[in-house]
């Protein structure tokens, strides 16, 4: 198992895994503590209940004076029953040691703390924990006996070794050291799957997000779990269908746009070329002439669009507010494509309304929308067909409707119509930016532009904009926004 230091890893070891292994020794220590004290704390009861026979032992005759003392405590040395597990001293009037549990000849020269705590002891105790001049390690205790005159008479002392002891709690401490060594591996252990779990799933995100970027849309990664990683990756794939499709509408756009231009730019050229030759009748050249102005309008109305859709792109798409009569400008637009209905042989119903209130718009970006949805209905629209535009009056707003009865949208094209460079019908001329940018225009004028449709059945396109005293009523912001946009 071999763990990386790098990254994601490296933060994890010098945060998570720091943490948790000082909180491990600091959880050790403080147990390794606690036993120790626990353990030294029972002792000293143990000597302590001993030493507590004294006062009843020496009650009545180891009060009368030393020598009664000394034999007491002899008898009492010689019957102790703990003889096994500590030593006793017993010290005469003078604080010479008269006599051990052990039988051998005292060395006095070992440290006694205890002895002079218990001398100035008011209860006439002392206990010390240390270690002889031979190093080991020991517990004492020692109580001083005096007489009823207060006259100090001897004492005893109760000496336990704390070497087994010390090796109990050093076994426990041992224990408690594997364990959080096992712990520790156990963490590093679940933890190195953990993130190995995490960092090759990213290393493949940040793989594939390569690919990506480097145009290569058919990418996917693999989802191994519902997780925030999974959900990342579907999120990267979903973005990589965005993209490609983006890509596709990209290249479709370009693809219809040069189209566009071909077409009016072969017509003029061709028609340049025949009247340079001259020789032609003056039938001839004046169809020449509108042949090369309209395509020449036709061909600035592309340019003017791709203008237009760049400003949006930009944010840079001004309007000039003012008061106007929709009503007017839609019936210029009608009459626009009366003559081009009539040519194609489709029908053009326009339900004029008698009057309409005046909005607060742009007049010629107003003209764009009509224009836009009206010509698309003609497209989309077979021979005999026909377009119905209605336009009245509902609750603040003007709402106008250019409907078809052409061969409608499929429903996995609707949501997708208003998209730029998005096209339903590639057969059909036209860029695919005209209804992303009449949606942006009535946006712009805090209108709506929403398109209904059924496949085989037809399209209706309605356009929805306050009048200007609802315009007057609404909040400021859009105003203020408008005028932005305008500076």
């Amino acid at each position: 198992m071999q763990i990386q230091t790098k990254g994601i890893t490296k933060r994890w070891l010098l945060n998570s895994l720091g943490v948790i292994l000082v909180l491990i020794v600091t959880l050790v220590l403080s147990l390794s503590f606690a036993i120790q004290s626990y353990i030294y704390y029972g002792i000293q009861q143990t000597i302590n209940g001993r030493s507590d026979e004294i006062t009843n032992v020496f009650s009545d005759y180891g009060r009368r004076s030393p020598r009664d003392f000394s034999v007491a405590a002899r008898n009492y040395v010689e019957n102790f029953p703990n003889k096994e597990s500590m030593e006793l001293m017993v010290f005469n009037s003078n604080g010479r040691i008269i006599t051990t549990s052990v039988g051998f000849a005292p060395d006095e020269s070992q440290p006694m703390p205890d002895y002079n705590l218990a001398l100035t002891d008011p209860d006439g105790y002392g206990t010390w924990t240390g270690e002889l001049t031979s190093g080991e390690k020991v517990m004492a205790v020692t109580r001083v006996i005096r007489n009823d005159a207060g006259s100090f008479v001897g004492g005893v002392r109760y000496v336990v070794s704390l070497e087994e002891a010390d090796k109990q709690i050093g076994m426990i401490v041992f224990i408690l050291i594997l364990a959080g060594a096992v712990i520790i591996l156990i963490i590093i252990t679940t933890s190195y799957y953990f993130m190995k779990s995490i960092i090759t799933p990213v290393k493949e995100i940040g793989a594939i997000a390569q690919r990506i970027a480097q145009g290569d849309f058919k990418a996917r990664i693999e989802k191994y779990n519902d997780d925030e990683i999974g959900q990342l990756c579907s999120t990267i794939n979903d973005m990589a269908v965005e993209l490609g499709a983006a890509e596709k509408m990209k290249n479709d756009f370009i693809s219809s746009v040069s189209h566009e231009l071909r077409t009016p730019l072969t017509a003029i050229k061709g028609w340049a070329e025949t009247m340079q030759g001259g020789g032609m009748d003056d039938d001839t050249f004046e169809k020449g002439m509108s042949v090369i102005i309209r395509e020449s309008e036709r061909l600035s109305g592309i340019v003017e669009e791709l203008l237009d859709f760049s400003r949006m792109q930009s944010g840079r798409m001004t309007l000039t507010m003012d008061k106007i009569d929709i009503l007017a400008e839609l019936g210029e637009a009608v009459y626009m494509f009366s003559e081009r209905a009539k040519t194609e042989h489709k029908f053009l119903l326009y339900d004029e309304p008698q009057m309409l209130s005046p909005v607060l718009g742009d007049v010629n970006r107003l003209r764009q929308v009509f224009v836009n949805i009206i010509d698309n209905a003609l497209k989309y629209t077979e021979e005999d067909g026909t377009i119905g535009i209605s336009a009245q009056e509902e609750h603040g707003y003007i709402r106008v409707v250019i409907s078809d009865n052409g061969c409608g949208i499929p429903p996995e094209h609707l949501p997708n119509v208003k998209k730029k460079f998005y096209k339903a019908n590639q057969t059909v001329r036209g860029s695919g930016i005209g209804l992303a940018l009449a949606d942006e225009i009535m946006r712009l004028h805090s209108g709506s532009l929403e398109v209904e449709s059924h496949e085989n059945v037809g399209t209706a396109v309605t356009i929805r904009i306050p009048t200007l005293k609802q315009k007057a009523a609404e909040p400021e912001p859009d105003k203020e926004r408008i005028s932005e946009q305008n500076g």
